[in-house]
């Protein structure tokens, strides 16, 4: 497939993406990379309900996902969600290439700084985000195509 955009968001499908994301990257699929949605047949229902006509879905565990990615046989352009840092960063590891990784949205938790408006962050997301960058992928935060995107680690005081 090819990768149109990697975003971390833990809402996965919604709005934002369905309005905004899908029809600016011209998104044939969308790949939701998540263990959880995974095992969750109502939540991957919902999702799908979700998608503009002509747009498939495909909700995978994250080690399948990654494969699935890198089908040469597939030449779809690929809107992928992950609902973490730490999922991106497995993707990666198993392979994909991103030039760029989107942090649109990780919402507040219990031990979670805000890092911006919609962008809350643990010590674990800021490792992750940490090997993300080191791989070479810049981190943007937006949340929309028209959002002034954000440098992540600039914010984060340059991630070590």
């Amino acid at each position: 497939m090819e990768i149109a955009l990697l975003r971390i968001d833990d809402r996965l499908v919604h709005g934002q993406v369905v309005i905004g994301w899908i029809p600016h990257l011209k998104a044939q699929v969308v790949v939701v990379a998540c263990d959880a949605a995974a095992a969750d047949p109502t939540q991957t229902m919902l999702m799908e309900m979700a998608m503009p006509d002509g747009v498939s879905l495909l909700v995978l565990p994250v080690d399948q996902a990654a494969a699935r990615l890198l089908d040469p046989n597939d030449a779809r352009r690929a809107l992928v969600l992950v609902p973490g840092p730490r999922e991106a960063l497995r993707l990666l590891e198993g392979g994909l290439v991103c030039a760029a990784v989107n942090v649109g949205g990780l919402h507040y938790t219990a031990g979670r700084v805000q890092l911006g408006k919609a962008i809350f962050l643990d010590d674990q997301d800021r490792e992750a985000l940490s090997a993300i960058s080191r791989r070479g992928a810049a981190l943007e935060g937006r949340a929309l195509p028209a959002d002034q995107a954000l440098d992540i680690v600039e914010l984060l005081g340059g991630l070590s």
